[in-house]
């Protein structure tokens, strides 16, 4: 499946703007709609059960700088690495000659995704076929990505791209490594992408993309076994984000500034743990998302990713 859309333009520098990009959960037509529950038209499916937060779809309205593309790459005989090499290759060929050659933000949904010993491992594989697709512009620096385990069973590789006209500024967390540096303990190949994205940081209006983040410190699992600290943790991780966000657009982002969050959980009977820290955290309850879906670290029980806007 390939799908390239656009939207009408909205994106000013001058004066107190609208953004070029804003999420909510008014189910509308979009340039790019995640679905969480079956039965949505128009829409992305993302293949996690819903839990609990909004049914409603994930819109993200774009102004005219943005191209979604998206594929859905059959594996054969559970090759997610060729899975993964083929569709990196058809973004990146369907984006390079377009108006809008930067991936910015991207979404990686594949079925078992720990399966697999050591280099086996499936998302370890699929990291594998990534780079062996990515050109010099994708590793300069990566964007920022999550990439989940659903519960479709292996068989279906999903990538969803977000592409712009002008690349963003690509943001690390100070608290970890970035993760296309990784040591070779994590893999043949090092995870290309970056911790979050900033758009538009010379605006009113800028907007931050926060990646799959997770209970790691350094480029160490924490709290394994703990799935509210580790969400604490991860919490951590996304304010040490906003934070160097902030700096490089000079204008502040905050938690309660979120227009839309995922929190991933391996196990579903940990929701009600993992509400209660989020309804400490300061995040609006009425944006986060809840769904069952792997971490790609196995050691790791829960990973969240957001949308920051300054107002």
């Amino acid at each position: 499946m390939n799908v390239s859309q656009q939207s009408a333009a909205t994106r000013s520098l001058a004066g107190p703007a609208a953004p070029s990009l804003r999420v909510d959960f008014v189910d509308r037509p979009s340039a790019l709609r995640f679905a969480f529950v079956a039965g949505v038209v128009d829409a992305q499916p993302v293949r996690c059960a819903h839990l609990a937060g909004p049914p409603e779809p994930e819109c993200w309205q774009l102004g005219a700088d943005f191209r979604v593309q998206a594929q859905a790459v059959t594996e054969i005989d559970g090759d997610i690495e060729t899975a993964a090499r083929r569709a990196y290759v058809a973004v990146l060929a369907a984006v390079r000659a377009s108006a809008q050659p930067h991936l910015v933000r991207i979404w990686n949904y594949l079925g078992a995704i720990n399966d697999g010993a050591g280099d086996n491992e499936r998302y370890r594989r699929f990291s594998v076929g990534r780079a062996a697709a990515a050109d010099a512009a994708f590793n300069a620096e990566p964007p920022a990505a999550t990439a989940i385990g659903h519960d479709g069973g292996a068989g279906v590789l999903q990538v969803v791209a977000l592409c712009a006209a002008t690349p963003a500024i690509a943001l690390e967390n100070p608290r970890q490594t970035p993760a296309w540096s990784y040591p070779r303990e994590y893999g043949p190949v090092s995870p290309g992408f970056s911790r979050g994205a900033l758009l538009d940081a010379g605006s009113h209006a800028p907007t931050l993309l926060a990646s799959g983040t997770a209970s790691i410190v350094g480029h160490v699992s924490q709290h394994v076994g703990d799935v509210a600290e580790q969400l604490r943790e991860s919490l951590r991780n996304l304010d040490a984000l906003l934070t160097v966000g902030s700096q490089r657009a000079d204008i502040g982002f905050h938690f309660e500034r979120c227009q839309a969050l995922r929190v991933y959980l391996r196990h579903a009977h940990d929701l009600p743990l993992a509400q209660a820290v989020i309804a400490r955290s300061g995040l609006p309850s009425e944006c986060v998302v809840y769904l069952r879906g792997d971490v790609c670290r196995r050691e790791l029980d829960v990973e969240i990713e957001g949308v920051f806007g300054v107002g």
